[in-house]
């Protein structure tokens, strides 16, 4: 039978792991959506790798008590590869795509860039939270549905020039950092040929719907980034986005 799942951070565990607390929210889907009642046997995921078997004990108004019975293996893995989306801001719903089939394809953290010829601008810092909050409410979705016990991470939005810069100053065992442009790169079988043969970890960007200005893809250069193109045909961002997520999964992950 598929597993009832449900959300609960580390916080909602009782120190002894003996009860946890669901929100208003999931309760509500618990109770008013799947009809469930006192005594009924649902899965709650911590968002940070755990899973737990549990025993609902009562709703409340603003929640339901549960009680844990044991720590159990989580409904799928998570993924091997520690892949990181860093991708140039889309409008509204685009990003929102990218960011619920990211996360069912299996990364790990996803990282808004503010580019040059994106059309999208974040200057209000009420509606940027807002914005962000619904970003990480989609990948939580996104991994409740595909059975992940563990959230990605959706960072704060930020320049790119930084992104490239401070990754390339990561030294935390093998990785791989890939620039997708819509030109001057190197085709992605070439550039896998080159690299190291499984690396623990990739770190990808992904363009706007304009393209990188070519200071942004001399930057990524210059930071020791290996610029990339996808051969054959011109590819929305989105569609660049969840294709290329795929293929290095396929590659160095677990979609096999």
């Amino acid at each position: 039978m598929t597993r009832r799942r449900f959300f609960a951070p580390p916080t909602a565990f009782s120190p002894g792991e003996q009860t946890v607390i669901l929100s208003a929210e999931e309760a509500r889907h618990a109770r008013d959506v799947l009809r469930l009642r006192a005594g009924d046997e649902i899965y709650v995921f911590d968002g940070a790798g755990k899973e737990f078997r549990c025993v609902v004990r009562e709703f409340v108004r603003h929640g339901a008590t549960l009680d844990l019975k044991e720590e159990v293996e989580p409904a799928h893995s998570d993924p091997s590869l520690d892949l990181t989306l860093a991708i140039a801001l889309l409008k509204g719903e685009k990003f929102e795509l990218v960011i619920q089939k990211t996360v069912e394809l299996g990364v790990w953290r996803i990282v808004p860039l503010i580019s040059e010829r994106a059309d999208v601008r974040l200057s209000d810092n009420k509606l940027e939270q807002k914005r962000a909050n619904r970003w990480r409410r989609i990948a939580l979705e996104a991994a409740k549905q595909c059975g992940r016990a563990r959230v990605p991470e959706v960072a704060a939005p930020g320049s790119v020039s930084s992104f490239l810069t401070e990754s390339s100053e990561t030294n935390t065992g093998p990785v791989v950092r890939l620039f997708f442009a819509e030109r001057e790169g190197k085709s992605l079988s070439d550039v896998i040929k080159s690299s190291i043969e499984y690396p623990t970890r990739i770190l990808m960007v992904v363009g706007p719907e304009g393209g990188w200005a070519d200071r942004e893809i001399e930057r990524a250069r210059e930071a020791g980034w290996k610029v990339v193109t996808l051969g054959g045909r011109t590819l929305r961002a989105e569609t660049a986005a969840i294709a290329i997520v795929a293929l290095l999964q396929h590659r160095f992950g677990d979609l096999n």
